[in-house]
């Protein structure tokens, strides 16, 4: 082996460690953070354990892709992908070779209504890990040839998802349910507009979203509360106090039920199926959360698994899941199935979320879901880049630093009157969003993808 292939080597196996490797605690209600505030008054959820010499970071800003100019979707996905390709004197090249040589990885990522962070490290590269995220996220470049070289990119994986079935029913739902809205929008933007987007548009979306009033952060791992103040002024402290977000109404989701289908030469027809549901600050979102597992939450287990793919063969997988934005509540969900087959499929889904609004979950599914989403939630903690990412949802959410330990107990209060009051509200009267991609029998309205 030679002493150039050696390090490369070396530094790809160590990067793998950092993504895969658990972090040695106990059961998520066990899990103790601490609140850490800096000199500067940067405030973080810390999970300090030693036990590991890895440290991971996650971190958020309010305002994402609602934050794009209406006549250009795409930038802040764009920006997402540039922020690590050169920052402060040091060009997208030698940073990429960093990041490479100390097994440091560094990524960022656009939702909807949040812009994501995260680095992972060994402890014994932490400070230069630090320092290569504060200048990403304080300094980056945007050079022409490195904007270029990502639109390309982005343009390239665009033109794949064009004419893929679920990109497109994706697309088409978003579209007819949200209109206008920012969130009718692609937040990839479209090959048309990413092309169109300059530097000064990347800049002026990080001038206005990466600020310290909306920024939540997690930290988990070889690390103490007097270690991290000091890093956390080092890489966030350069930033405005305040954002400069735009204001995004409240969603006006179309009344009753619709369907649109793409007509497209293919086997099967893919479909794209939701409804006004409730948001995350809702008192009966954890009764809604149990029954939507029981609808088409659950895998193997829901009614729409057993009745679509179990008793009927009509479709290979089938799902559905509560969808809550800050300017929207919706529940969503989807099948695949043939053409000849899709009419039948759309109406046993249709029965099903009809029953479940009317009569609400049995006891028995009641506590059989129970049980399950008690006895797994410690597998969402068994990673610390996993613990550090539901630590910034806790916060985004304002669930409170507690909720980790109260969120069993709050799934086990549910009551079957809860769960029917939720099933009642989250289904209604059983009309729904759908979207169609395929050629399905007795399509009722045809849309072009344009």
């Amino acid at each position: 082996m030679t002493d150039t292939v050696a390090p490369a080597l070396a530094a790809a196996s160590t990067a793998a460690v950092i993504a895969t490797a658990p972090v040695a605690v106990q059961p998520a209600r066990a899990i103790e953070i601490q609140t850490v505030t800096s000199p500067g008054g940067i405030t973080a959820w810390l999970v300090s354990e030693p036990a590991v010499p890895l440290v991971s970071m996650q971190f958020a800003f309010d305002g994402g892709a609602s934050q794009d100019p209406d006549d250009k979707p795409g930038v802040a996905n764009l920006v997402s992908v540039l922020l690590d390709e050169g920052a402060g004197d040091i060009a997208s090249a030698e940073f990429q070779e960093r990041l490479e040589s100390l097994a440091v990885e560094i990524s960022f990522d656009a939702g909807r209504d949040g812009f994501y962070g995260q680095m992972q490290t060994l402890t014994r590269n932490l400070d230069e890990a630090t320092d290569l995220l504060r200048l990403a996220v304080t300094d980056p470049r945007f050079d022409e040839d490195a904007i270029a070289r990502m639109q390309t990119q982005t343009i390239a994986g665009l033109r794949r998802r064009l004419n893929d079935p679920e990109s497109m029913a994706g697309r088409l739902w978003s579209e007819t349910v949200f209109g206008d809205h920012p969130y009718g929008r692609p937040v990839r933007g479209t090959m048309e507009t990413v092309a169109a987007i300059t530097a000064d548009d990347l800049r002026a979306f990080h001038g206005n979203v990466f600020a310290r009033d909306t920024l939540t952060i997690a930290v988990v791992g070889d690390i103490d509360a007097e270690t991290l103040k000091p890093i956390l002024d080092k890489v966030f402290g350069g930033l405005p106090e305040t954002a400069d977000l735009k204001p995004v109404p409240e969603a006006a989701l179309p009344a009753g039920g619709l369907e649109k289908t793409i007509e497209l030469e293919i086997p099967q027809t893919v479909i794209q199926f939701g409804r006004p549901g409730i948001k995350r600050d809702d008192p009966d979102f954890i009764p809604a959360f149990v029954v939507n597992h029981i609808l088409g939450g659950g895998a193997f287990s829901s009614r729409l698994y057993q009745e679509v793919r179990e008793k009927r063969g009509l479709s290979y997988s089938v799902y559905s899941f509560l969808y809550p934005l800050e300017q929207a509540g919706l529940v969503v969900g989807g099948a695949a199935t043939r053409n000849d087959r899709a009419a039948e499929s759309l109406s046993v889904i249709d029965e099903e979320i009809v029953r479940m609004a009317e009569a609400g979950p049995t006891v028995e599914e009641l506590d059989k879901a129970k049980r399950y989403l008690k006895g797994s939630y410690p597998l969402r903690f068994d990673t610390s880049t996993k613990i550090a990412r539901q630590l910034v949802e806790i916060q985004r959410d304002d669930l409170g630093i507690d909720y980790i330990n109260k969120r069993n107990g709050l799934i086990d209060a549910v009551t079957i009157e809860d769960a029917r009051r939720a099933a009642a509200r989250l289904y209604g009267d059983g009309s729904l969003y759908v979207t169609r991609v395929g050629q399905p029998e007795d399509a009722p309205e045809a849309a072009n993808d344009g």
